[in-house]
């Protein structure tokens, strides 16, 4: 069966985005070397990615092509309204049932790219199997959070940490199971 994978940054504080959903706390890190804190060889392991319209929207913005094009892409929206694009299937059905039956079908690793709200569901079905997280070493005190604030308990297991020269520290997290 294919893993749901969680490989975002968050802030020290555990928040995705400031309270209107901005990232240049992010972006605007210092990356003084370069380094792509393990994105392709993550992107290397996947051939689907899952999101939110709001990530989708940021991640138009962040880019001049769409940065997926050789990935299976699904973006999640309460609007039926949505026309699919050449890269982006839009889903506004039950999100559980589509991703469940994701799970099962060949090939890689799926990339749950974001936003909260998405995690969160997702999360709250148990449906993530593994997190990789980039805690990025700024606080901002109050933004949107990375399971989108909803109330629950799960545990995973730590199972490899990185720590890099920018202060970033990545931390891959697995799913216990049977608990």
């Amino acid at each position: 069966m294919r893993k749901i994978k969680v490989y975002t940054a968050v802030s020290l504080d555990g928040y995705i985005a400031t309270r209107e959903g901005k990232i240049e706390w992010l972006t605007g890190f210092p990356n003084p070397e370069g380094t792509d804190y393990g994105y392709a060889e993550f992107l290397a392991t996947i051939d689907t990615t899952l999101m939110g319209n709001n990530t989708y929207k940021d991640v138009l913005r962040l880019s001049e092509t769409y940065p997926y094009p050789d990935k299976t892409n699904y973006v999640f929206t309460r609007d039926s309204i949505h026309v699919d694009t050449e890269f982006v299937q839009f889903i506004s059905r039950d999100i559980i049932e589509f991703v469940t039956g994701l799970k099962k079908a060949d090939g890689k690793d799926i990339w749950l790219a974001g936003g909260g709200q998405l995690n969160g569901a997702l999360l709250q079905a148990d449906l993530i199997d593994e997190m990789i997280l980039h805690v990025i070493p700024v606080v901002l005190g109050d933004g949107l959070p990375l399971f989108g604030g909803i109330p629950m308990e799960k545990v995973f297991k730590l199972s490899a940490t990185k720590t890099y020269s920018s202060s970033v520290l990545e931390l891959h997290y697995e799913r216990i199971t049977g608990l």
